[in-house]
C-alpha cells in the first residue's frame, strides 16, 4: 500500500510542470518530428527552414498521426461503424 501511495504522489507531481518545463518539452518533440520528417521533405525538393519545408513536415507527421491512431471524429471509435452510417443509422440524406 505503501508503494502506491508514492508512486502515485510521484505522478501527481511528475504531471506538474512550469510553462518553461512544458515549453521546452515541446521544443524536443519538434526538433524530433523535424529529425524524423525533415530528411523526406529535403528529399521532395524543399528549401530547409522554408515554409513549405515546415508545412511538408506538419503535413508528414500529421498523416502519420492519422493512419496510426485514427481521425477521432471519423472511423474511430466513434465514427459510422459505430453508429450505423448516415443520421444515426437511418441513412439521414
Amino acid at each position: 500500500m505503501r508503494t502506491l501511495i508514492v508512486l502515485s504522489a510521484a505522478l501527481l507531481l511528475g504531471a506538474c510542470a512550469t510553462p518553461q518545463e512544458r515549453a521546452a518539452r515541446k521544443q524536443a518533440e519538434m526538433a524530433d518530428t523535424i529529425a524524423v520528417y525533415g530528411p523526406a521533405c529535403d528529399r521532395l525538393g524543399y528549401a530547409q527552414q522554408s515554409d513549405q519545408w515546415r508545412n511538408c513536415i506538419i503535413s508528414l507527421s500529421t498523416k502519420d498521426e492519422v493512419q496510426r491512431y485514427g481521425h477521432p471524429g471519423y472511423g474511430g471509435a466513434w465514427g459510422p461503424g459505430y453508429w450505423g452510417g448516415g443520421f444515426w443509422g437511418r441513412g439521414w440524406r
